[in-house]
């Protein structure tokens, strides 16, 4: 902003907003595109919000969603930001050029946290990188835990995913207006993030809305319902109450919150159980999203880019030391891993072999991470004639213990690694070419449909992001995954797979 430059105004379906100037970029912070969740529309789908006069200051962020804080584990590492208020379906815009005419590409960001925690206050997904290079960038909070994702009889299912679908009919309607294009919309985000813009590319409601798609530590899929149930019902046992959206609506917040917090105490992707997840509906998700992306022809279109980290499992397992606990555990905990990814002995009898030198724990963690992440996300890569770009990140973090851990490559996506939120992760010193060389990739993809490597075919090219530059290594992780097609246990890659990622 140079000085006396006005503060910018943009005109949006439901009022006008006013921003800030901030970095050389225009921010509006907190625009509501849909009501307030509470009261009578307490666990049921958005309504558009009321319309308002004049012009509302959009200076600050919006209420976030009501969560439980995260475990003090869990706080050392990742920063979860609480902002009170009703208001919590708002959007966040970063733009470098505010008003109609520029028709820049847009990112819609989706936060992860288990569908529990997270939001797009989180200083992690600071949008200005983006907008200094030229792409419209937008964070959306949603509908977390059981206000979002409760499986009830009286109440429909999925009112997070329900959100966020209403951000992206905002986006389609309003981006213009702050300098953006709205045919050229990439829908991204990182583990529970990614695991709802899988969902949402494949819905048939949402067709038309996404040019372009960024999947980051997550792969689409439909969490077993009667999971989902049994974590309502802990919670409903714990506040003794029916397991009802009319009871729970009655219920106090913060009460809600703690009994949500001590039903899920001890749910992780490693360990498994009940967890909140996207689930099968009939309406917006007409069928498990990953079937109807490669079998179903959903999204035919839409290019992605996709990958994980090479140690997801170690942000899992190193908080509270549990991945002592399971190295010591040593056999006890591969059954459990069978058990946990639906794979027999010979699947574990082949890491072993073919990684003789990892301990319990890394064995575990990669089953884990293969099951969930690596096994859907090739499914989904060779089931699709659009163009489909996959990485995978190795970087280690330079805190004990962490390695290249879930998580980690946000701060070098969104080349953050100077705010202290990213460091929480990352240490001190992280390279800052990596994170140039990541962010690129990601603006190029946003821009043009192509980050700068050989798109995927049946030679399994993966962009190794590592503090060296960038190479393209081909069948990267193959000999692993081919244990599981050959066990009579799996009947198709990512079968049973059902689970809910953290972070």
């Amino acid at each position: 902003m140079t000085a006396g430059q006005e503060s910018p105004v943009v005109s949006t379906p439901h009022g006008a907003v006013r921003g800030r100037w901030e970095h050389g970029v225009a921010v509006f912070r907190g625009i509501p595109y849909a009501a307030p969740p509470f009261g009578p529309r307490r666990f049921r789908p958005p309504v558009p919000p009321t319309p308002w006069d004049g012009v509302r200051d959009a200076g600050s962020f919006g209420p976030t969603a009501p969560k439980p804080p995260y475990s003090e584990a869990f706080a050392q590492y990742l920063a979860d930001p609480v902002v009170p208020g009703d208001d919590c379906l708002n959007l966040n815009v970063w733009t470098p050029e505010p008003g109609p005419g520029a028709r820049l590409p847009v990112l819609v960001w989706l936060h992860g946290g288990a569908l529990t925690r997270g939001s797009s206050a989180v200083p992690v997904y600071d949008g200005r990188t983006f907008a200094r290079d030229g792409v419209v960038f937008v964070s959306v909070n949603y509908r977390l835990g059981v206000e979002g994702y409760g499986l009830f009889p009286d109440a429909p299912a999925n009112a997070g995913l329900r959100d966020q679908l209403a951000a992206l009919q905002w986006v389609r309607a309003s981006i213009a207006a702050f300098g953006g294009d709205p045919d050229r919309v990439t829908l991204g985000g990182q583990s529970a993030g990614a695991i709802s813009t899988g969902a949402l590319i494949a819905a048939p409601q949402a067709q038309g809305l996404v040019r372009r798609a960024v999947l980051q530590s997550g792969a689409p899929e439909a969490s077993d319902r009667d999971k989902v149930r049994r974590m309502v019902r802990r919670i409903a046992t714990r506040l003794k109450i029916p397991a009802t959206a009319e009871a729970f609506a009655e219920a106090d917040r913060d009460l809600l919150l703690r009994a949500q917090g001590e039903a899920g105490r001890l749910s992780s992707p490693v360990l498994g159980g009940p967890a909140f997840g996207i689930v099968v509906d009939d309406d917006l998700v007409p069928r498990d999203p990953l079937e109807a992306l490669t079998e179903g022809g959903a999204a035919p279109g839409v290019e992605l880019l996709m990958g994980w980290t090479r140690d997801e499992y170690r942000l899992w397992l190193v908080p509270g030391g549990l991945l002592e606990r399971v190295d010591r555990l040593g056999p006890v905990a591969l059954a459990a891993a069978r058990a946990r990814c639906h794979c027999g002995h010979e699947v574990v009898r082949g890491y072993r072999d073919l990684h003789p030198e990892a301990g319990t724990a890394e064995t575990v963690g990669q089953l884990v991470t293969d099951h969930l992440l690596r096994i859907p996300l090739h499914r989904l890569a060779d089931g699709r004639t659009a163009p489909s770009y996959v990485y995978e990140f190795t970087w280690p973090s330079l805190l004990p213990g962490l390695g290249s851990c879930h998580a980690l490559e946000l701060g070098f996506v969104f080349d953050t690694g100077d705010v202290p939120e990213s460091r929480k992760l990352a240490g001190e010193g992280a390279p800052q070419e990596l994170a140039d060389t990541m962010h690129s990739a990601w603006v190029r993809f946003a821009t043009e449909g192509d980050p700068g490597w050989r798109r995927w075919d049946p030679s399994h090219p993966i962009r190794v992001f590592d503090a060296a530059p960038p190479l393209t290594t081909y069948g990267l992780r193959d000999r692993e995954l081919a244990l599981w097609t050959a066990d009579t246990a799996v009947t198709a890659p990512g079968a049973g797979r059902r689970s809910r990622l953290r972070g």
